[in-house]
């Protein structure tokens, strides 16, 4: 249609433009039919309005598509051709065109191509008389053309040259005759031809007799008879349906089955290859409805048979009973005096064994002597006797409308064999084509069969037996009655012995197995550091849908590794072990049967931070610890209980009993040393101040000390910086003792003090000479006062006329642990004027440095008249401070 429309939009725009409307050229052969996959040629002639062009200068279009130049051909001026393969099922149109001004396309005539295929060779020709009405015939017409063919069904006598014609109504592949069209016992010649644009094609010819081409129609079934008389026989009553032929003889084929079943059983064919128009079906059972069909075809086994007849429903008459019901018991408990309820159960027959309507039971006991014990006739399946503890045998006959069935015969175990004890039988029970089946191994001795028991095992209801009676010869059977899936099913096989004894097997199966409804829920029974123990309920029965086959533990910290346990599903209990101590666990478990899984909820704990004993064991660590340590303390304490002492109550000097309380400067000097008193003359000592001598310079020191001082009996052991004038302001150090070793626990590191020696007279006296240094020491440890911190003196004096400078230098020093040590001035760097103080202090190692910062002890005197300050340790004694 698109192409068509555009060919069309080009000629109106032709003659719009006033062109003459009268194609400039013709394509040929016009509107053709083409066979698919073969070649095709088409022309395209230009008439004399377009000999502005020449055949050269065109060119063909399929679908809109140029077709390559390779498949032109130009004949003359005016005349080209095109040869195609079409392969597209819908029609293509062709055009032929060309360039108008050497620029606009323009298409100049098209034709539409009709694709399809030539008819192909009918085959299988086949033809049916129906019922000897109706000729029809029937064949495959091959592939579809695309194209309208028409087909036509030809036939004509043998004798005769009158064709007759059947064309089909809407279908291609039969058609029909109807009589008298068609005659019997003369042969037809029968073919079929079909035709369309592309060619013609005909059948092979089919040569019958349309009387071997008879189907009958079903025969119809008019009677289906049961008699008393004949309780096992159905007789079958039908119609003919060739009954206006006579010639045509018929031969049956009848078949017939119970109501219940679906299979067909057939009757011999050589029972119902002779003309008739009724049967009778025989050994059939007793009291059961049976459906009944047949059909039939030409005796000579010409022609086809018919379809089957309707089918018809009968039953036959009742008959006794053929088999007694299927019985099993229910025995109590024992009472006092051993009487045990027994509860007889039996089955209702089945219907192939009943043959009839079963209207009464009758139930009966009897002891092995076949003494009658009891008799009972019921319309129900079960009775309940109350029998002593002797053994019986119990009976259950079925009755009906025609007779009595053969007893069924069971054995009742007498009171002491009551108890149920282990089948010498294995038992197995699986799924089997659908149904649960249960096998075990059948006993060598002769046993009367086998009875299996089953219920659905649950928790939550009751179970309720079903049970099944089997032949001796027997070793496996399907249980019969509803079985459900999901379900778990107790089934037990009980041996019948003739001697009464009961013994069984059990076993548990599911039809069908799935995966639980719920997953086990775990929990902890005891967490420890290290280990916790696990808990759980197993899935219960009725939510499992399966056997389970085993438990999965899934566990992990809060940031750690997940680690899975396979466990065996007979546990409830497990051990966690190897944990981290205060450690936050995930937990769940998975409980997994054959066709599935199921998750049980998250369970979380954490871990002990210490471990049993752990917390006694760091307890009594501790206070062991704190015990020895408390032990040792006191020991040690002990031990050094006078050191204590001397560090904590340190013996502190009175300064009421000091010498230099009774010191005046009126008081005459004393040149005569006594140690209640003082050795300088009146106002010899102006000053007292403390300087700390390090334990480094004992040696030469107390050396030093002595040869300056010889009242003096014993050196101290360091020198201390105390109280009074000290300017490296340290910790005191040990003084000198006397000697005697007893009383050295007595004297004190506290601060030793020194005195400030007047050498020459009383104030602006000028000493005449040289003369020894004595000491005055003061037993008082009180600081010293202002005054005596700084020397207000020596400003007096430096302003005096008077200059006397010293000829000694004291540099005091303070070292890390504010030790202070003296230090002496080399002579040569003494001035020239100086008065030596103390020749024994011009015997120490000059110009040898005692403390690292030179700091001068006392400020360097240029003007001093009559008084040189220095700085010497204390002598101790024994009881006090010696005096110097």
């Amino acid at each position: 249609m698109f192409y068509a429309l555009l060919v069309a939009v080009n000629i109106l725009i032709n003659a719009v433009s006033g062109v003459n409307t009268e194609p400039c050229a013709q394509t040929y052969p016009e509107s053709p039919v083409v066979q698919l996959d073969s070649n095709f040629t088409a022309y395209c002639v230009l008439n004399e309005s377009c000999m502005y062009t020449d055949a050269s200068k065109l060119f063909w279009k399929i679908r809109n598509k140029k077709v390559p130049e390779t498949q032109y051909t130009v004949l003359n001026k005016t005349v080209s051709s095109v040869t195609i393969v079409p392969s597209s099922l819908s029609d293509d149109l062709l055009t032929c065109n060309h360039l108008k001004h050497g620029e606009i396309e323009t298409t100049l005539h098209g034709i539409f191509l009709t694709l399809g295929y030539p008819p192909d060779k009918p085959e299988n020709l086949t033809c049916i008389v129906y019922n000897g009405e109706k000729l029809t015939c029937y064949w495959n017409p091959g592939r579809p053309t695309h194209l309208i063919t028409n087909y036509t069904l030809r036939h004509e006598w043998a004798s005769s040259s009158v064709i007759a014609d059947c064309i089909p109504e809407g279908v291609n592949n039969s058609c029909s005759f109807y009589a008298p069209t068609f005659q019997f016992h003369i042969d037809t010649i029968l073919w079929v031809e079909a035709k369309n644009a592309l060619g013609t094609t005909k059948s092979d010819a089919l040569r019958r007799d349309a009387a071997n081409l008879v189907k009958p129609n079903p025969p119809e079934i008019k009677s289906l008879i049961s008699t008393v008389q004949l309780p096992r026989a159905l007789k079958i009553e039908w119609k003919n349906p060739m009954e206006r032929d006579p010639s045509m003889t018929m031969k049956y084929i009848i078949r017939y089955r119970t109501n219940s079943s679906k299979e067909w059983e057939e009757v011999p064919p050589h029972d119902t290859a002779s003309h008739r128009t009724s049967f009778t079906l025989q050994d059939l059972l007793p009291y059961t409805e049976y459906v009944v069909s047949l059909r039939c075809m030409r005796s000579n086994g010409q022609g086809y048979w018919s379809d089957w007849s309707k089918e018809a429903w009968a039953i036959t008459p009742e008959d006794k009973p053929t088999k007694g019901p299927e019985l099993w018991r229910r025995i109590g408990n024992p009472d006092e005096s051993g009487n045990r309820s027994l509860r007889l159960l039996w089955k209702e027959l089945d219907p192939m064994y009943a043959n009839g309507k079963i209207t009464l039971y009758t139930a009966s006991l009897r002891r092995r002597t076949n003494e009658p014990y009891a008799l009972a006739v019921v319309n129900v399946t079960s009775y309940d006797f109350v029998i002593p503890k002797y053994s019986f045998i119990a009976s259950v006959i079925a009755n009906n409308s025609i007779g009595a069935s053969p007893p069924s015969v069971l054995a009742i175990p007498s009171g002491k064999k009551t108890e149920v004890q282990p089948a010498e039988i294995d038992v197995k029970a699986f799924p089997k084509d659908g149904k649960l089946w249960v096998e075990w191994t059948p006993l060598n001795k002769s046993i009367d069969g086998y009875v299996i028991e089953w219920c659905i095992k649950s928790e939550q209801t009751a179970c309720e037996i079903e049970w099944q009676r089997e032949p001796s010869t027997s070793s496996g059977a399907f249980l019969r009655g509803n079985i459900f899936p999901f379900k778990c099913y107790l089934i037990k096989v009980y041996p019948l012995y003739y001697d009464g004894r009961e013994s069984s097997r059990s076993v548990e199966a599911y039809l069908q197995q799935g995966a639980p409804t719920t997953g086990p829920s775990v929990r902890t029974k005891k967490v420890e550091k290290y280990k916790a123990v696990l808990v759980w309920n197993p899935v219960p029965l009725d939510e499992q849908n399966g056997f389970i086959r085993n438990y999965t533990l899934t566990f992990s910290p809060s940031h750690g590794n997940v680690t899975t346990v396979v466990i065996d599903s007979s546990n409830t209990e497990y051990t966690l072990s190897s944990l981290k101590g205060d450690t936050l666990y995930n937990i769940h478990m998975t409980a997994y049967t054959e066709n599935g899984k199921k998750d049980g909820p998250v369970y979380t704990f954490t871990t002990q931070r210490f471990a049993n004993g752990e917390v006694e064991a760091i307890v009594v660590s501790c206070c062991i610890g704190f015990l020895i340590l408390l032990l040792v303390g006191a020991f040690i304490c002990f031990r050094k209980r006078d050191l204590i002492k001397k560090h904590i109550w340190p013996n502190v000097p009175d300064p009421s009993k000091s010498n230099i309380a009774q010191w005046s400067p009126h008081t005459p000097s004393r040149h005569e040393f006594n140690p209640k008193s003082s050795p300088f003359q009146d106002g010899s000592v102006t000053n007292v101040s403390v300087v700390e001598i390090s334990e480094e310079k004992k040696s030469y020191t107390e050396q030093d000390i002595k040869s300056i001082d010889p009242l003096k009996k014993n050196t101290s052991e360091g020198f201390s910086s105390g109280i009074g004038g000290s300017s490296c302001m340290s910790s005191p150090q040990l003084s000198v003792s006397d000697g005697d070793e007893a009383e050295s626990a007595q004297t004190t590191s506290s601060t030793v003090q020194y005195s400030t020696v007047i050498i020459s007279g009383y104030r602006d006296q000028q000493p005449t000479a040289v003369v020894p240094h004595v000491f005055s020491r003061s037993e008082s440890t009180q600081p010293l006062l202002e005054s005596e911190e700084r020397p207000d003196d020596q400003q007096a004096l430096e302003r005096d006329d008077h200059s006397v400078v010293s000829n000694q230098y004291f540099k005091q020093n303070c070292n890390e642990n504010g030790t202070g040590r003296l230090q002496t001035v080399p002579q040569e760097k003494q001035p020239p004027d100086a008065v030596c103080l103390q020749n024994g202090l011009q015997d120490m190692n000059a110009g040898q440095s005692i403390c690292s910062e030179e700091q001068s002890v006392g400020s360097q005197v240029d003007h001093v008249i009559g008084e040189i300050k220095s700085y010497l340790p204390q002598i101790a004694r024994r009881g006090g401070y010696m005096p110097q």
